[in-house]
């Protein structure tokens, strides 16, 4: 088993797709020669090729089109936003071609695509390089989204929705490609060769798209968290004392709600955990499913802890960052309701 970070994750994760299916493209801005401005396409082109991994024009509506028209075509195209902020111009090919195709089509053609895109903040680049639009994607029939906590899930989920025939947006947040962070900007990085989650096979390996994780079983109150937010959650509860379960939900959309209630039902108590704004943010959905789902096993109200209704701020970041101390004090309201 070798240890990599999630950068090196997702890199084997496209050099294991690519070496058995050569109908997979790769390409965006930088990716090529350069390997992608974070280094996750590092060392293809050199692999694979220009004609299997090159670099676009600085054009996200013309890269995600392009991508719709391969994939229809019988190719399984990657391709990488460089950042999520920039996935906007872009998103018209997301919504009206790539979700819809299998529909208007009646099943003639697809869209096997992957959109790649780092998102989230914690990296002190301001508004426009810090944003979390997932539930702008969640929102659109058609498209399934994912978003890694670690890097053995990163591989794996990477792998399978390479693998999967209709569109999926793969969100990587940034902050934890080089370590878990608990939110504690001040403290030195732990790096993944020091985590067990940073242990990734070389070989072929899928994780199921719409299967949630729970990474700390509790019986007091369940933490329903994604991405760089699960590492959060996870200190919270140090911090804080209380017996939380603390579920990583991995995949958006389709979300795994059985485990959900499960442990809801298990813990009566509910508390929702993102970094994105707060209005209309992925939250709102998630306690509107565990509502209607776990209505009668609720003993407090739902609370949601996320980011502020502001634009990503750069100087306050961290005023900004829902960090532990946040989360931990809302697990003690859940207990004092």
């Amino acid at each position: 088993m070798a240890t990599m970070n999630m950068i090196q994750a997702i890199n084997s994760a496209h050099h294991n797709a690519m070496e058995t299916n050569e109908d997979i493209v790769v390409f965006g801005e930088d990716v090529g020669y350069f390997g992608g401005v974070f280094r996750c396409t590092e060392g293809l082109q050199n692999r694979f090729g220009k004609q299997r991994v090159f670099d676009s024009p600085i054009s996200e509506c013309g890269i995600i089109g392009t991508a719709v028209g391969m994939a229809a075509y019988g190719l399984r195209p990657v391709v990488e936003i460089q950042f999520a902020d920039y996935c906007y111009p872009g998103y018209d090919q997301l919504v009206s071609e790539a979700a819809r195709l299998r529909h208007r089509s009646a099943g003639d053609f697809t869209a096997p695509l992957t959109v790649r895109m780092p998102t989230g903040g914690g990296i002190f680049g301001g508004q426009t390089h810090s944003q979390s639009p997932e539930a702008l994607l969640t929102h659109v029939c058609g498209l399934k989204t994912v978003i890694p906590s670690n890097p053995y899930d990163a591989k794996g989920l990477l792998l399978a929705a390479i693998e999967d025939d209709d569109p999926v947006v793969f969100l990587e947040p940034k902050r934890i490609y080089n370590g878990p962070f608990e939110g504690y900007h001040d403290r030195p990085l732990t790096p993944w060769s020091k985590h067990p989650d940073g242990e990734v096979p070389e070989t072929h390996y899928t994780i199921p798209l719409g299967k949630a994780k729970i990474s700390r079983a509790g019986k007091d109150v369940t933490i329903l968290a994604y991405g760089n937010m699960v590492h959060v959650a996870l200190e919270a509860v140090k911090v804080s004392g209380i017996d939380a379960e603390v579920i990583d939900l991995r995949t958006l959309l389709p979300l795994d709600i059985d485990t959900i209630v499960a442990s809801v039902e298990k813990t009566g108590r509910c508390i929702i955990v993102h970094e994105a704004t707060l209005t209309s943010g992925y939250g709102a959905e998630l306690s509107a499913q565990v509502q209607e789902n776990c209505f009668y096993s609720l003993e407090t109200p739902i609370q949601r802890i996320t980011g502020w209704d502001a634009p990503y701020p750069h100087s306050q970041e961290w005023d900004y960052f829902p960090g532990p101390a946040r989360v931990a004090r809302a697990l003690v309201r859940a207990m004092e309701a």
